[in-house]
């Protein structure tokens, strides 16, 4: 269902609150199952997320084919219902990250969240002329994925805001607050700044404390109840229920997650399964969780699902 979102408004509806990215449903074989996956989308949609990140990090993006992709990006544009935006990844090189580009918005997406370049190291002027040609390349919001190989200076990305009007986003996975607290004051005003660092919610009082309210929650993705829980007390400025969350819940939960790389996808996926809501398996090469390590995950996730709002 086309939503008919204008990049600006795509820019106010992820400025605050909660993103989700869906899972992409695979079966044992690791074949992508349409509609489980519509089925997620739908289910997470229910919970009022800000936007729907589709095919992304969360979503396998460097797992899927370009005919895959296609059919993940469609099939939450089938199942999304109302003005929730569908927003989807594009990247690798800049040729190739154009083509998803106007894939996404062939398919009548309402954005796309520009991943970093694939493998190369490059320079601040690099980095500009492939982000600014990929904006250039379609009528879409996009919003630019600021991690890894892509890191973006506060100068460089006023830049690329002075030259691209569809860039509307600016997603964080460094945590450099210094380079924030610039980012802020050059762009802040222009361009929604969202906290995309990994499990978001342990930097979230830091990325308040800058005035950014929005951020990406991997745990959304198996129990919205505990993201949202998360949030409202954040919001609220509840330090004694974030500071007993953080502590028992996110700390022991981002130590699960660290034991072994690629697992940022993985503990999403466990969680899944044990709260009813099976994605099925990650696709090498990264791995499943043990039984020993869903078993701490599912602990967890009972504990704090069974807390009062």
């Amino acid at each position: 269902m086309r939503s008919g979102l204008t990049p600006e408004q795509v820019k106010q509806r992820v400025r605050e609150g909660v993103q989700a990215f869906p899972l992409t449903d695979f079966d044992e074989a690791g074949e992508f199952v349409p509609a489980a996956y519509r089925e997620r989308v739908e289910w997470m949609q229910s919970h009022e997320p800000g936007a729907l990140f589709v095919a992304g990090g969360a979503g396998e993006f460097f797992s899927l084919t370009p005919r895959e992709y296609s059919d993940v990006v469609s099939n939450a544009l089938v199942a999304r219902t109302g003005g929730t935006p569908v927003i989807a990844a594009a990247g690798y090189g800049t040729k190739l990250a154009i083509e998803y580009a106007q894939e996404a918005e062939r398919l009548d997406a309402d954005g796309i969240l520009l991943l970093p370049p694939y493998l190369t190291e490059t320079s601040q002027d690099g980095l500009l002329a492939h982000i600014a040609r990929v904006c250039n390349s379609t009528r879409l919001a996009v919003i630019v994925y600021n991690r890894g190989n892509c890191r973006l200076s506060a100068s460089t990305l006023r830049t690329l805001v002075d030259r691209c009007p569809n860039l509307v986003g600016f997603k964080d996975g460094v945590g450099n607050v210094e380079e924030l607290i610039r980012v802020k004051s050059m762009v802040g005003s222009e361009i929604a700044l969202i906290n995309g660092m990994p499990t978001a919610e342990i930097y979230a009082p830091t990325f308040r404390s800058l005035g950014i309210n929005s951020y990406s929650s991997a745990v959304f993705c198996f129990s919205p109840l505990i993201a949202k829980k998360f949030y409202k007390a954040l919001m609220a400025d509840d330090h004694d229920a974030t500071s007993v969350m953080m502590r028992e819940f996110f700390g022991e939960y981002c130590r699960l997650r660290a034991s072994q790389p690629g697992y940022a996808v993985s503990i999403a996926k466990a969680g899944a399964r044990l709260t009813g809501h099976s994605a099925g398996p990650v696709r090498p090469p990264i791995h499943d969780l043990n039984a020993e390590e869903e078993q701490v995950l599912s602990r967890l996730i009972a504990r704090f699902e069974t807390l009062p709002n």
